[in-house]
Formats: C-alpha cells, sequence, structure tokens
C-alpha cells in the first residue's frame, strides 16, 4: 500500500469522520489504513479536532482503553445556529405560503436539501449526548428532516404509518385522538425497524397541539422504547399541548388568512444551553 502525504491523510480522515458520525474509529485503523506512525495519526486527529472545534462543526471525542478510539459527535455554534434560525423565520413569515384553512405550505423548505441538511446538523447537535438508537418519524413532509437529522447522528430511521401495509410485515397498530380537531387515526409501526428498548428520537416538521406526536410516543412504549427526545422543524402557539418537553427550530405566532400575515419567532432551541463558541 502506499504512503500518503499528511495533507492527503487530514482530507480523507475528515471526510471519514464526517461520513460515519458517532463511530469510533481506532488509531490502528488509521495507521494501518494510511501506512503512518500512531504518534502521526494522534497528530492529525489534533489537528481535525481543532478545526472542527473553531468552526463549530462538533469535536472529536477520545474514548480510552484497549477498545477505544476517537469518534465524531456533531456540533453547532450558537451563532450558526441563529444564522440559520433568522433565516428560517424570514422564509415562513411569507405570507404566500397561506393555504386554505389557515395551513402553512411547507414543502419547499423540506424540499431544499440545503437547509434540511443544516436543520438537520443543528437538531442532532442538540441531542448528540443522548445516545439516540433511531430517529422515529411519521409518513409525512418531516421525512427529509427526519433522515437529515439520523444522518448527523448515524443511526437508522423509523417511519411510523398512517396506515399498516403488507410490505411492512408484522406491525404495532394504536389508535390515536387529533390534539386540535378530535379526530380519531392510528398509527403504526412494523416491529422490525425498531428493536425493543431503543433510544427513540421523535423528529418532525411541524407541531400544533402535538396529539401526532404524543400518538407516536404511546406507540413507541408498545416496543419499550425510550423517547430521548423530540424535534420540529416549527410549531405553533396553542393553548393544552399534549406534548411539553421539545426542541423547535421556529414559532409560528400568528397565522391571519384574512389580513395575509404570518408572524414567526425563534424557538425553544435558543434556550438551551452547550452550544459551541463562535
Amino acid at each position: 500500500m502506499k504512503k500518503w502525504k499528511r495533507s492527503s491523510r487530514l482530507v480523507q480522515m475528515t471526510w471519514e469522520f464526517i461520513q460515519h458520525p458517532h463511530r469510533l474509529f481506532s488509531l490502528g485503523f488509521f495507521s494501518e489504513r494510511y501506512q503512518a506512525a500512531k504518534s502521526s495519526v494522534s497528530e492529525d486527529l489534533a489537528i481535525i479536532h481543532d478545526v472542527f472545534q473553531n468552526e463549530g462543526w462538533g469535536k472529536l471525542e477520545t474514548v480510552p482503553g484497549a477498545a477505544g478510539g476517537v469518534r465524531y459527535i456533531p456540533g453547532m455554534n450558537r451563532l450558526a445556529t441563529q444564522h440559520l434560525i433568522h433565516h428560517l423565520c424570514q422564509q415562513l413569515a411569507d405570507p404566500g405560503r397561506i393555504l386554505p384553512g389557515g395551513y402553512l405550505y411547507l414543502s419547499d423548505l423540506l424540499g431544499d436539501t440545503t437547509i434540511v441538511r443544516k436543520m438537520g446538523h443543528t437538531l442532532a447537535s442538540v441531542f448528540s449526548n443522548d445516545g439516540v438508537d433511531a430517529v422515529v418519524t411519521v409518513e409525512t413532509k418531516g421525512i427529509p428532516l427526519a433522515y437529515a437529522t439520523a444522518s448527523h447522528l448515524g443511526v437508522p430511521v423509523a417511519i411510523v404509518r398512517r396506515d399498516s401495509r403488507i410490505t411492512e410485515g408484522s406491525v404495532v397498530t394504536i389508535n390515536t385522538v387529533s390534539g386540535s380537531s378530535k379526530r380519531l387515526g392510528s398509527l403504526s409501526l412494523s416491529r422490525r425497524s425498531l428493536k425493543e428498548g431503543a433510544r427513540a428520537l421523535i423528529i418532525d416538521d411541524f407541531m400544533k397541539a402535538g396529539g401526532t406526536i404524543r400518538g407516536m410516543v404511546d406507540l413507541l412504549h408498545e416496543f419499550r422504547a425510550e423517547v430521548v427526545g423530540v424535534g420540529v422543524m416549527a410549531d405553533a402557539l396553542v393553548e393544552d399541548r399534549l406534548v411539553q418537553h421539545y426542541i423547535s427550530l421556529t414559532t409560528v405566532t400568528e397565522v391571519d388568512a384574512e389580513k395575509r400575515k404570518i408572524q414567526v419567532v425563534p424557538g425553544n432551541i435558543l434556550d438551551r444551553g452547550g452550544f459551541q463558541n463562535g
């Protein structure tokens, strides 16, 4: 095997970490792959860690012991988060988003891969130390955000269906009641899509009263799963919310269809500590 130059090693190692967040790499893995001494690899890792920290992208975490190594923990600094949220607030406040019934059009934002990737990075950073085993979402527009968040956590996605499908195999189904309209419905999840006892992170695009998310929490209890958190792109100000503990990027405080007015403010994510400096 060829001996890699340091510049090439740094690029390749950085790519490996970004592509495989939370995956544990041993020094021996890099030493053998790049035909470099472990001392040189350690120096490379220190450089990459400093860049990640200085740019607010996260950090490299060292795990001691014979079975230890180093892994990339995604992070986001407060300034970058503020810029993203400011952009989202501007986009969501466009009165052209108002649909009949006071609903908001969100598909363009959730179809923008650049914005979705940044939102996923931000949400993943909030829950990066919670030992997430899987991201769970419902079959709506929030699927792209769920996958983006999961990609930064290095975990799979489980999709809750509103009706069972033969291609899902054996499923668990529960009945639900919408928090706002009080409509009856059902939610189903394939038994093969989530391991029993998993630590699950629920991700969704928009939350009103929280009936759907409450239903997902109840469904996950059937898998003996632990819900470690809930993250949404936007929430609305409502009374009698069914979900109290969650992270939102933005909050829609007013939708006036007659006056064609939408008011959006930053969500509660900025109230949560743990951001990197910058």
